[in-house]
C-alpha cells in the first residue's frame, strides 16, 4: 500500500526519485500512464497486469475497446529504477501532467500519482470539500 505525499525535483533528464518505501514495494520496475485527473499514474507491474486483465475481461463494444486500449495502453511506459532510485518520466507524460521542475509524489493505495504541485493543491481543495459525502457513500 502506498501512502503519504513527498516532493522531489525533476532532474535535467526528466528523472524523478521515488521514496525508498515505494521503491521496495515495486520490485525494481513500474508502469507509467496518463492519469484521469491530469497526473501520471505509477503502477507496480503486478497491479498493472491485474488492471490489464480486468480491462480485457470487460464486455464492451469493439469500438469502445479499441479506444480504451489506445488511451490506456498507448500512453503507458515501463520504467526501471536507476542506482539512485529514479525513474525516467517520458516528455509526453510530463507535458500532460504539467510537471516541469518539481513533482509531488502521492501514495494512492495500490498506485502512486505524480502531480504538478499547483494542480495537486487544486484537486485536494475539491476533494476536501467533498470528503464527507464520499465517505458517507462508502458507508464508513
Amino acid at each position: 500500500m502506498f501512502y503519504g505525499t513527498y516532493t522531489y525535483k525533476i532532474d535535467e533528464k526528466g528523472r524523478v526519485p521515488l521514496p525508498p518505501n515505494f521503491r521496495r514495494q515495486t520490485k525494481g520496475s513500474v508502469m507509467l500512464k496518463r492519469g484521469m485527473d491530469r497526473c501520471i499514474e505509477v503502477y507496480p507491474t503486478d497491479v498493472w497486469d491485474k488492471l490489464a486483465g480486468e480491462l480485457a475481461a470487460r464486455v464492451v463494444s469493439p469500438l469502445k475497446r479499441r479506444r480504451l486500449n489506445r488511451i490506456v495502453f498507448g500512453s503507458a511506459f515501463n520504467a526501471s529504477f536507476d542506482k539512485q532510485g529514479r525513474i525516467m518520466l517520458p516528455a509526453g507524460l510530463r507535458e500532460y501532467a504539467a510537471i516541469t521542475d518539481v513533482a509531488a509524489v502521492v501514495g494512492a493505495n495500490d498506485r502512486i500519482e505524480l502531480w504538478n504541485e499547483k494542480l495537486l493543491e487544486e484537486e485536494k481543495t475539491i476533494a476536501e470539500q467533498q470528503e464527507s459525502q464520499i465517505i458517507e457513500e462508502f458507508g464508513v
